[in-house]
């Protein structure tokens, strides 16, 4: 089961006031300078002594000798060592500098006064005076200044009390990410009287914390408990702040319970300026066998509405009885959901859930399936199905504005699969019985049926290195019956359409030079004929339409999706891609296509229901290419023979010079339907992004030398004049905090649409306040990086702390 993220407010900031024991931690600053080894005084070993089985429980470093070296060093044999004049001391990964150490085998208590610095996992403390007893991990350090490896924060306390391994007392201490060179206030600091760290628990407990920002106080609690790493805990999270048009202020505070390991819920009271309070809510589960979640957002009293609203989704999978099985689903309260609460519904779809990937369709759906191995077909793969689906529609007012709900398939069951024959040759079978309804807000003089359908194939495939020859015989057979009278008085229905089609095609090659780089050329010819007879359908469309033009189904037998209609054809399709590829490592980077289709004769079954009798199609052109390590582009391009014109065609190139830089701009254009811009962009507008790395603010004050980035996408129609869609804003990056203010506008109708502004201060090493635009602009915004990300991989330079 996903974690999630430790962004509790103290989370990892005092968690990390730990400088000893935090097994959480990784990462490193640059190290304090070692002293130099100093051939007069070597290295003295210290070992361990024999006794002590309680020791022996403080871990495995227990049995580990001590090394301790400095300028000098005396005391008595199996009893103490003193050293003074740059000490350092070793045990394990424990590490001591100090100008003078004294340490007592007999007891393995350490005392180090005078420019203490300790170390230990990437973590590093200085303080005035320690003591530490190495075999229980007990004792202090007065007036420390810290850092810790995981957060690339720090701060400072009055006192460290080490209690044992993995737990520790900081008196008045403070953290922040900000650089700690002593010029000038860090631009965020968090404080607290006393915190209690129990890494053996997960567990710290902070007392009268307090936040501050730009010397504001900006967040308080007298008692806050919170988890030392990225184990899941239960705790309040930050709040979350959203300001839209329809809803006003609303402000949410998520309570995370972490019921058991595999169990979790999230409660999120919510209070909206305009609509009154509410409650959302998510449980995940995950078993052995199967895993699931359920959401329910519920606002008991819209004072907008007048009425009770509601969004519930639901998803749960898992295998019983050698089958696999799922069902999954979103419903909301009204029509009018989608609007008010755009996000809101968004988040409890998915692809699954919602395939037509609209807020207006909202699906349910249980199915189960099984694999039946080769049914006596050697080498075969079969399986069966059954799955139910059904839709809730969610209308507008506007008639202009409604929408056409898909059928509801109760239920839908099958059985596909496919199996080499004898004499190379493969055939593949589908069959499945629908019962198709219609939704409950479709026209009630929709006809309801039942389709028993089967789609065969044999095929013989040749294949070499140098191109290939596929024959095929297939037949699409469907029989109905209809709970109303077509027109024509029939009540059932049933056909048989066979289809033969041969696939081939040859694949050249050559090297080739291009700027001074060595690629190899393709030249990939393809014929595909298709011969399909004439037969007349005139049942209702329930699950076909027509297929896009593209590259894909110019190749196909059928230009209908579904069973319902076939296309009858007489055709051959030709075409040609030729791809270019780097030479040394294979990657494509470029690849041009033109490809169209021949009709011998006259299609009759077409969408429109007008034959179609031109010869040839539109003439299909596309291409992509990598122009330079820093440019990409993208097209394609319809021609229409018979009026000379191009009926559609889309442009797009990326602009990607380097990290956190990126312009994009996209062009589609369908005659006498859209005409759409689309751009996007992330990009520095103020600062210095030298080489691949942000560079940021080394000071952590309230200072400048920042990085001011402007970050969005637009949606802009050219035929209706208007901004379909879009969010821009800006994020500051200075160094150890990020302001993020982004605003987001969705369509929700030809005069309607909802705006929000999201707003977010981010404290590096910390946590986030406010509303989270980060998900939005990572799947909106083309080539969108996070201002924390690298694509190299490395990590962004910390801020000094020395």
């Amino acid at each position: 089961m996903p974690r999630p993220r430790a962004e509790r407010l103290l989370a990892l900031a005092l968690a990390a006031g730990l400088p000893l024991g935090a097994a959480a931690q990784v990462g490193a600053m640059d190290d304090f300078t070692p002293p130099p080894a100093l051939p007069a005084a070597p290295a003295v070993p210290v070992p361990a002594p024999a006794s002590a089985p309680a020791r022996q429980q403080a871990g495995a470093d227990a049995n580990l000798p001590v090394d301790v070296q400095a300028d000098r060093i005396g005391g008595r044999p199996d009893v103490d060592v003193e050293a003074e004049g740059e000490v350092d001391v070793r045990r394990g990964d424990v590490r001591v500098q100090a100008d003078r150490v004294r340490f007592r085998q007999d007891t393995q208590v350490l005392k180090a006064e005078g420019n203490v610095r300790m170390s230990q996992q990437g973590n590093r403390a200085k303080g005035t005076e320690l003591e530490y007893k190495l075999d229980t991990s007990q004792g202090y350090v007065l007036e420390p200044e810290y850092f810790i490896a995981v957060t690339k924060g720090g701060g400072t306390a009055e006192r460290v009390d080490f209690l044992g391994p993995n737990r520790a007392r900081i008196i008045e201490g403070n953290y922040t990410s900000c650089g700690l060179d002593g010029e000038g206030a860090p631009a965020w600091l968090l404080t607290a009287e006393r915190v209690d760290l129990d890494m053996d628990a997960n567990e710290g407990i902070a007392r009268g914390g307090v936040l501050r920002f730009m010397g504001v106080p900006i967040l308080a609690a007298p008692r806050l408990s919170f988890p030392l790493s990225d184990e899941r805990k239960s705790g309040w999270l930050p709040p979350f702040i959203n300001i839209d048009n329809r809803n006003g202020l609303d402000v949410a505070v998520p309570y995370y319970w972490n019921i058991a390991p595999n169990r979790d819920a999230t409660l999120t009271p919510t209070l909206s300026a305009r609509r009154g309070p509410g409650l959302n809510s998510e449980y995940r589960y995950l078993e052995p066998t199967y895993q699931g979640r359920l959401n329910l957002n519920l606002l008991p009293n819209d004072r907008v509405a007048g009425e009770t609203r509601y969004a519930f989704g639901f998803e749960h999978s898992g295998t019983a009885y050698d089958m696999g099985y799922r069902t999954a689903g979103v419903r909301v309260s009204d029509d009018n959901y989608w609007k008010d609460f755009t996000r809101g519904t968004s988040a409890l779809m998915n692809a699954r859930t919602n395939p037509y990937l609209t807020p207006r369709l909202l699906g349910a759906e249980a199915q189960v399936d099984r694999g039946l191995g080769d049914l006596g077909l050697a080498g075969g793969q079969w399986r069966s199905y059954a799955r139910v689906l059904s839709w809730q529609v969610l209308q507008d007012t506007d008639p202009a504005a409604r929408i056409t709900p898909p059928y509801e398939r109760l239920p839908q069951i099958g059985l596909q699969g496919g199996a080499p024959l004898g004499g190379g040759l493969r055939m593949e079978l589908q069959t499945e019985i629908n019962r198709f309804s219609r939704a409950p807000s479709a026209d009630p003089t929709t006809i309801e049926a039942t389709r028993v359908h089967a789609l065969g194939s044999l095929s013989r495939p040749w294949t070499t290195s140098w191109g290939w020859l596929t024959p095929k015989a297939s037949f699409n057979a469907a029989s109905y019956s209809f709970d109303q009278a077509l027109s024509d008085g029939r009540t059932s229905t049933s056909r048989l359409i066979p289809t033969l089609s041969v696939d081939t095609g040859l694949v050249f090659e050559r090297p080739f030079s291009l700027f001074g780089s060595n690629l190899r050329q393709t030249l990939e010819p393809r014929l595909l004929y298709v011969r399909t007879p004439y037969h007349a359908q005139s049942t209702p469309l329930f699950d076909s339409s027509v297929k896009d033009f593209n590259i894909t189904s110019l190749y196909a037998e059928n230009t209908f999706t579904g069973v319902d209609r076939v296309s009858d054809a007489n055709q051959i399709t030709a075409g040609v891609t030729s791809r270019f590829l780097d030479a040394a490592g294979g990657n494509e980077v470029g690849r041009f296509s033109v490809a169209q289709r021949v009709l011998l004769s006259d299609q009759r079954i077409t969408a429109d229901g007008v034959p179609i009798t031109q010869r040839l199609s539109d003439l299909l052109l596309q291409g992509a290419s990598t122009i330079t390590q820093h440019w990409n582009a993208d097209g394609t391009l319809q021609y229409k023979h018979q009026t000379g014109q191009v009926s559609s065609w889309t442009a797009g190139a990326r602009y990607s010079p380097g990290p956190y830089r990126t312009l994009a701009l996209r062009y589609r254009y369908t005659r006498d339907s859209s005409d759409q811009i689309e751009v996007g962009w992330q990009w520095p507008v103020y600062g210095t992004v030298p080489g691949s790395l942000i560079k940021r603010d080394s000071s952590g004050g309230c200072g400048g030398g920042g990085t001011l980035y402007a970050v969005g996408r637009t949606l802009y129609s050219k035929k209706e004049s208007r901004l379909v869609d879009g969010i821009g804003g800006f994020e500051y990056d200075a160094g150890c905090w990020i302001f993020r203010a982004i605003g987001e506008r969705i369509s929700t109708g030809t005069a309607q649409a909802t705006t929000r502004l999201m707003l977010q201060l981010e404290l590096v090493g910390l946590s986030r306040l406010g509303t989270n635009p980060l998900q939005l602009l990572r799947t909106t915004v083309p080539g969108y990086l996070m201002l924390r990300d690298d694509p190299s991989g490395a990590t962004p330079p910390p801020a000094s702390y020395e």
